[in-house]
């Protein structure tokens, strides 16, 4: 092979990837060494040395990796070098004058660091055996080493990308599953009830006998359990419970017919269900799926009449016979309660809910939900969105909620995230605005207005006794500040302050900017989270001069009145509402505790449930058509409150 073209400079940085010995004379050495172009050459002791084709400096426009020497396209692939994957020390070389990373020079002084540049030692440096081809192969070669480096450079940001925080977290503890249970008892125990069993006939010899109208009388489940099980499921578990059933007999034997009813009991049913758990399309908690085991390990049949002993005798068809129709459908009917009840009553936890005329909240789920022996973890987006643009997405940044209480049953985290997604889309939906015209004005904060103003009024005659207006617009949507000793909101806004005379424009006297901190004080009432504001802090100043300040310093206390007395009723009767947190219809919060954290705040609490399983299902019971599929997907009208639900 033939030496390069441009001289080789006085300091060429190069690197030495140690190959393996026996390689024949011919082979094709690819190194790691992206980025700039480069000459790969294979040394007389076996050391592939990597050196730039250009300068220093000099931009190359495609990368080019050479191979040590040329080889007709129809050689066979070289064994690949004893090169080991792992390196002992991959570390960034801090000292020395040159290192190789990225095919680029670098020195020791550089500022960059491991990930977005630095200096990797050679022996970091991989050789990749590839098949030998022409030149025209060397540009594809190079673009896939290139592809390869980007990939596994871009990995990292790529998995941090796909875990998007949470803006809302609920978090359900063994004793809330607990209270789950028992209601979940009563409903099985309704569904076991309507259990339908096929009718039974046949004959063994001269006897003859036909079972009709299964009913289930009484049902003992004593012995239950609902459990977690990482990672999606959960387990329901009835263990030796008894069922009474009572059925309708025809009988033939020989010559003798008898009609009648028998009472039989089932006794030892033993059954196990275990429910996974997911999201569906729409971002929605679901069943997904079920699995059931239902076994009776024996039967009995209780004859009355004249024959019945002869009964009792030939019962033995008649019990194995309903024995295993009863068995075989019992998990047809908890199938159906789960994967289809059940989910309809999943159906009526808000996932994308209209708040009101201006705002909506996206509580879809933003993964599968997170299973471990004791609790159950449900990560909703938990972002509100303007109804103008209802698209509109706005990125977290916030951190994620972290809730490690169990003492209670269930536990609901909210990150400033939510909060600031609710205050950014009221400022986009252009809501974030009050005026306060004529008699909303205090008399005597307007009398100081008008000598603050004079001379600016007194050069407007004959306007001077032209109405006020003042017109206080929020300029940045406001952030939330969440610490351990309290949640604050911060405002940046402007006040306009304008003469309005008769049938003429308006005149500014004067348009000065403020600064508030608001304390908010957040709790939950029913199943709405409401926000009650208060001023902490309150600054004004001109967006002109500082003159200009000094002389609004003795408004400062006025205004901060009139937000006091006028300005933060209104902000609280618009919040009063509150947003609903997603909980099943008939599911409603006790004993509610506000904790808050670095960045986020849970509220615990425990549950207890107004309506019955039942009540909420058949009130909401499904009907499977194309329309009301499509219209669970959209936003659903703002309820008239929350707290009634």
């Amino acid at each position: 092979m033939g030496s390069p073209k441009h001289p080789r400079p006085s300091q060429m940085p190069f690197a030495h990837v140690p190959l393996s010995r026996g390689l024949p004379e011919r082979s094709t050495a690819v190194a790691a060494c992206a980025g700039r172009g480069e000459w790969c050459s294979r040394g007389e002791e076996g050391f592939m040395s990597c050196l730039e084709l250009g300068w220093p400096g000099e931009p190359l426009s495609v990368p080019v990796l050479a191979a040590s020497r040329a080889r007709r396209d129809t050689d066979l692939h070289p064994p690949r070098p004893s090169v080991p994957l792992s390196p002992p020390s991959c570390e960034p070389t801090r000292s020395g004058s040159w290192g190789l990373y990225k095919g680029r020079e670098t020195s020791a002084s550089s500022k960059e660091s491991l990930g977005a540049g630095g200096v990797l030692p050679p022996s970091c440096l991989h050789v990749i055996q590839l098949p030998h081809v022409g030149s025209r192969g060397q540009a594809s070669l190079c673009e896939m080493a290139a592809g390869s480096c980007l990939l596994l450079l871009l990995l990292p940001s790529l998995v941090i990308a796909s875990h998007s925080p949470p803006g809302c977290k609920i978090r359900i503890t063994s004793k809330g599953l607990d209270l789950v249970k028992q209601e979940g008892l009563r409903f099985v125990e309704q569904e076991l009830h309507n259990i339908t069993v096929s009718d039974l006939h046949g004959n063994e010899g001269q006897f003859h006998y036909n079972i009709s109208q299964v009913k289930v009388t009484d049902l003992q489940l004593a012995f239950s359990d609902l459990n977690f099980q990482p990672q999606q499921h959960l387990v329901f578990n009835i263990n030796n419970a008894s069922i009474s059933l009572r059925f309708r007999r025809q009988l033939l034997y020989w010559f003798f017919y008898d009609i009648g009813s028998i009472n039989a009991s089932a006794d030892g049913v033993h059954i196990y269900t275990v429910l996974q758990l997911a999201k569906d399309k729409a971002g929605r908690l679901k069943i997904s799926n079920m699995t059931c085991n239902a076994s009776i390990a024996r039967m009995h049949a209780g004859f009355s009449g004249t024959l019945r002993k002869v009964y009792e005798f030939l019962s033995t068809f008649i019990v194995t016979g309903m024995r295993f129709l009863l068995s075989q459908q019992i998990c047809p009917s908890l199938e159906h309660a789960s994967l289809v009840l059940l989910n309809s009553l999943l159906d009526t936890v808000p996932v994308r809910n209209y708040v009101d005329e201006h705002i909506g909240i996206d509580y879809s789920l933003l993964r599968d939900p997170s299973v471990s022996t004791d609790t159950l973890d449900l990560d909703f987006k938990g972002m509100f969105f303007p109804r103008v643009r209802e698209d509109q997405e706005l990125e977290n940044h916030a951190v994620e909620p972290v809730i490690k209480e169990t003492e209670r049953m269930v536990y609901v985290a909210f990150s400033e995230y939510f909060f600031d997604s609710a205050m950014h889309s009221y400022f986009q939906a252009g809501v974030l605005t009050i005026e306060l015209q004529g008699e909303k004005i205090p008399k005597d904060l307007e009398v100081l207005l008008r000598a603050t103003f004079f001379g600016t009024i007194f050069m407007l005659s004959p306007s001077v006794d032209a109405p006020l207006r003042l017109v206080l617009q929020v300029s940045a949507p406001p952030r939330c500040i969440i610490k351990p000793s309290g949640t604050s909101v911060s405002v940046s806004a402007f006040l306009n302050i304008s003469l309005v005379p008769p049938d003429r424009p308006p005149v500014q006297l004067s348009s000065m900017a403020m600064e508030t901190k608001l304390s908010a004080k957040v709790f939950l009432q029913g199943k709405a989270l409401r926000v009650q504001l208060d001023l902490r802090r309150f600054r004004i100043y001109s967006k002109q001069s500082a003159l200009e300040s000094l002389a609004l310093f003795s408004l400062q206390a006025p205004l901060k009145t009139l937000l006091q007395l006028s300005i933060m009723p209104i902000i609280n009767e618009r919040t009063k509402k509150g947003v609903q947190i997603p909980l099943p219809e008939g599911m409603d919060f006790t004993r509610e505790v506000v904790t808050n954290h670095a960045g986020f705040l849970t509220v615990g609490a425990d549950l207890h449930f107004s309506k019955g399983l039942r009540e909420v299902i058949e009130k909401y019971r499904p009907v499977p058509t194309a329309t009301a599929a499509y219209s669970s997907s959209q936003p659903a009208e703002p309820s008239p409150d929350p707290s009634s639900l």
